[in-house]
């Protein structure tokens, strides 16, 4: 009777532990299935504005993203958004308000555009060890031209490749015009080029959408002064054919459709690999500059640490070969790149290198350059480029008239002084009524406004324009009298 008993209290007890089994089996089931789901992080998309062509833009991704630093930053994609310099800003302020499509990065443009930017608060200072690390590697300047620039002792940009202005040219089509090879930037505004007329023989970018060229009319007016400058770059734009982009004037001279074109170094480089018999890259004897073009951090960025990450792997050996890839062949602002297998494969770029730190440097002022450089892009553009037509088919008569000799050295010089000098443009400013001339400290005056407020600049392009037209008409009239 004692055994049964002991018996059945045993089948209770393992009964009871099977039943508490059940529940806690259950409550750790109903636990796991209230929890949240462990989702797996995910990955890092940097968003960077920048003014480089896909040409670098698609080497830099893949080797980003396959680099240790994208790894360990947890950076899974690179979105480039390649917009209009004039646009920079209003583009990164909107990006501040799309959650998601907030910019992280500027890369490329030069210095007066970042500088517009740390101007417009839009920068953030940089303060990773990662990036003050590499950055030691980069000098602070370089032939006069600064490589970093700091405001209240923060880093705000820094350069990451480095670059002078001249003209590519293609021999083989000057040649057979007839034409000399340039030597000056002076040159290009020369009679001599205007031989073939109505077909240009000269090729240049609009300041309106190139900061490259809009760095080389701003070397010719701080070489030549305000009014040689404006003349200068008035028959540059009169002998020449006007692209839309900076690259198609270096295609334009590998292919031979123009004889020379205005080029920041790296496309001369280019045009040497791709036509060695033909095609060569000058620095002009009246001097130029070296730039530091840089890279920065935005101050709407939300992946600081990753897009610092992205800026130090651009800095580095690591990053600065893409500038080696003969696609590129763009001068690094990291010279231990050089020290690299890769580097010494491009002994070229090097001796190029050292050539550039002997660039007859002028005495260039970043900051006189952004006094006026909204006021320049868009006179530029609206007495040269947008009145194309009637400015060429004028310089066009007038050269030949001269090198015909129906005109005389004298009346020649006072027709191009009537024709380029910007002292002496009448228009009216739409703001005030008043009637202006474009005179420097007029630019100066004028800058911010154009930049902010886009109704009165498109009212003063279209008085610019009309001057610009009477102008050229009035140099026609002159000519019919002088037979």
């Amino acid at each position: 009777m004692s055994l049964l008993r002991r018996c059945g209290v045993g089948k209770l007890v393992f009964l009871a532990l099977i039943v508490a089994v059940i529940v806690i089996v259950a409550v750790l089931v109903l636990m796991q299935a209230k929890a949240p789901a462990q989702q797996p992080q995910k990955g890092i998309t940097l968003r960077v504005i920048t003014r480089h062509g896909y040409d670098i833009l698609d080497v830099a991704k893949s080797e980003f993203l396959a680099s240790d630093y994208a790894k360990k930053y947890n950076i899974v994609n690179v979105e480039w958004l390649s917009i209009d310099p004039g646009e920079w800003v209003d583009v990164i302020k909107a990006s501040a308000s799309k959650p998601g499509q907030e910019i992280d990065v500027a890369w490329g443009g030069g210095p007066t555009l970042f500088d517009l930017l740390v101007k417009q608060n839009l920068l953030r200072p940089i303060d990773s060890d990662l990036v003050i690390s590499v950055s030691k590697d980069i000098p602070d300047e370089l032939s006069g031209a600064i490589m970093k620039r700091t405001v209240d002792g923060k880093l705000m940009w820094i350069a990451a490749a480095i670059s002078s202005f001249g003209f590519t040219v293609n021999t083989n089509y000057l040649q057979k015009a007839g034409l000399p090879v340039p030597d000056k930037w002076v040159d290009l505004a020369n009679e001599t080029y205007a031989k073939t007329l109505p077909i240009p023989s000269v090729g240049t970018a609009d300041a309106s959408v190139s900061t490259s060229n809009t760095r080389m009319f701003e070397i010719i007016l701080q070489d030549y002064g305000w009014t040689k400058g404006w003349q200068i770059l008035t028959l540059l734009g009169a002998n020449a054919r006007i692209y839309d982009e900076s690259g198609l004037v270096r295609d334009a001279v590998i292919r031979g459709d123009v004889g020379v074109g205005t080029t920041i170094d790296f496309y001369g480089y280019t045009a040497q690999l791709e036509k060695p018999e033909f095609c060569r890259y000058i620095v002009p004897s009246d001097g130029s500059i070296v730039n530091g073009d840089p890279i920065a951090l935005l101050s709407t960025t939300k992946n600081p640490e990753a897009a610092q990450a992205f800026i130090a792997w651009v800095l580095s050996t690591e990053g600065q070969k893409i500038w080696l890839d003969p696609r590129i062949n763009r001068m690094p602002a990291n010279p231990k790149v050089f020290d690299t297998p890769e580097g010494k494969k491009r002994e070229d770029l090097r001796i190029a290198y050292e050539n550039t730190m002997k660039v007859l440097a002028i005495n260039f002022s970043d900051e006189v350059a952004s006094s006026y450089e909204q006021s320049m892009i868009w006179f530029f553009y609206s007495t040269i480029t947008a009145v194309h037509d009637e400015l060429q088919s004028t310089w066009e008569k007038l050269a030949k008239a001269k090198l015909d000799g129906k005109i005389s050295e004298s009346d020649f010089l006072r027709l191009v002084e009537m024709m380029t000098d910007p002292t002496k443009l009448s228009f009216k400013d739409p703001k005030t009524g008043k009637t202006e001339t474009f005179t420097e400290s007029y630019a100066k005056s004028i800058n911010e406004a154009l930049f902010s407020d886009v109704d009165y600049r498109k009212a003063l392009i279209e008085s610019w324009k009309r001057a610009a037209t009477a102008r050229y008409d009035s140099i026609l009239e002159e000519l019919k009298k002088l037979g």
